[in-house]
């Protein structure tokens, strides 16, 4: 006996009624889902899946095994793009940029082997520039794989990916129903639960999530289930919850880089800030990727380390150069830095060429911080207005935001977004939630 179906979210209500079907019946609700291959988390819109490090080892016996199969079977094409699709997950996990271009070679060799029907390798190359954050080229990629295969669910999760990082949110939702149709799986409801967490609907994210992770079937599905779990509950207040999660997730995955920066966070809202930083360090030592380090430089500033805060900064500029030899669009985190640790006139080029290639609701809000940051607040509001056009559920988000109203002289609009933003998370920035607060003391006492 099948429950009723609830009404759509009222943010999609406008779109087409939703065809009843297995997954939709399982559930209770009218739910999107997303496909198989990568899963973005909240803050940055970045397509990454956290890897535990019993799965990276694991992997790196698996490319191991698969670079054997080559040498054995050089002409098929199969096993090429076996080895990249590996490949691209280690370089996820590793944030290495020669492992995408060993993934690039390899699927490239299985194309040149086969360059017709090959899905195997179409999703890997949709993979791999999802990964690279080459999202138009995704696109191409993915529509390619699903005219080789209309019946593959990850073709479907390549095109959504794409597609909601393309600020294309509609489209996006049509591919994630594709997807729950064909394999309502653990990837399906995490995808799903990504898509109401964008809108604003914490309560039924959290339920997808739950979801997900029951029917989680690797560790690395658990990992990354128990990662936005405990992210969810931060966005619901709830900072032991949050805790719990992400330690529940260490369990099955002690050394993944999400779960740490999870279970940071979550003691930075429990004011243990020494343990955030022994994790965020633990996290960085494992992927040094932009968010961790720009986590982890501004929680060391916020309790007076200025030398551990610029040892992270350092690492971010020369990152950042490696980023500009290579003509790389900026991520959002490194849009952020500039803004706030650099040179925001700097950070505005960056964002202005990021949101062209990508125009995420995440590139915008980096967008309009930067656009603030540099005194250009009209033009930021216009920004951080579609960052929000979703009601995403984001304290940092709101207190940009709120920030941009108040040098704009609104002081009611100000006051309400910083308000909602620490009603979110008290906790949301170690230097920005303090400035929320001090925002709303000067608007009290301004007569």
């Amino acid at each position: 006996m099948h429950r009723p179906e609830e009404k759509p979210t009222p943010s999609i209500r406008h779109r087409r009624h939703l065809r009843t079907t297995a997954i939709t019946i399982a559930l209770g609700v009218a739910m999107f889902t997303v496909g198989a291959v990568g899963l973005p988390p909240s803050r940055t819109g970045r397509p990454d899946a956290p890897a535990s490090a019993s799965s990276s080892a694991g992997s790196a016996r698996g490319i191991e095994a698969l670079r054997e199969r080559v040498r054995r079977l050089p002409k098929d094409p199969v096993s090429w793009a076996d080895l990249g699709m590996s490949l691209v997950q280690q370089a996820r996990t590793t944030a290495d940029e020669a492992s995408y271009a060993q993934a690039e070679t390899a699927l490239r060799r299985s194309l040149a082997l086969q360059p017709a029907d090959n899905l195997h390798a179409e999703i890997g190359m949709g993979a791999l520039a999802s990964a690279r954050h080459q999202f138009r080229d995704a696109l191409a990629w993915a529509r390619k794989a699903i005219v080789t295969s209309p019946a593959t669910p990850a073709s479907y999760g390549v095109l959504a990916d794409a597609h909601t990082q393309l600020g294309q949110y509609g489209e996006a939702e049509e591919a994630v129903q594709k997807m729950a149709d064909l394999r309502p799986d653990s990837s399906s409801l995490a995808r799903a639960s990504y898509t109401f967490e964008l809108r604003g609907d914490i309560v039924r994210a959290k339920a997808l999530m739950e979801r997900a992770l029951r029917a989680a079937g690797t560790p690395g599905e658990r990992a990354f289930a128990y990662t936005h779990l405990s992210s969810l509950a931060l966005d619901s207040g709830e900072p032991a919850t949050a805790l719990r999660q992400a330690e529940a997730g260490l369990a099955i995955a002690p050394r993944d880089a999400g779960l740490l920066e999870a279970r940071a966070r979550a003691r930075v809202a429990m004011d243990d800030r020494e343990q955030a930083v022994a994790d965020y360090t633990t996290a960085v030592a494992v992927a040094p990727l932009p968010q961790y380090l720009l986590e982890l430089g501004e929680l060391q500033q916020s309790l007076g380390h200025s030398t551990e805060a610029e040892a992270q900064y350092a690492v971010l500029r020369a990152q950042e150069r490696i980023r500009r030899a290579g003509g790389a669009p900026a991520d959002v985190d490194a849009i952020y830095f500039e803004a706030d640790h650099g040179h925001p006139r700097q950070a505005v080029t960056m964002a202005e060429a990021a949101a062209r290639e990508r125009p995420f609701l995440a590139v915008h809000d980096a967008y309009a911080w930067a656009l603030h940051r540099a005194g250009r607040d009209d033009e930021a509001l216009a920004q951080a207005e579609q960052a929000l056009a979703l009601g995403t559920r984001s304290a940092l988000f709101l207190y940009h935001r709120g920030a941009i109203h108040q040098a704009l002289g609104d002081i009611t609009a100000a006051r309400s977004d910083l308000e909602q933003a620490l009603a979110i998370d008290p906790s949301f920035h170690p230097l920005h939630a303090p400035a929320a607060r001090e925002a709303i003391r000067r608007i009290d006492d301004t007569p």
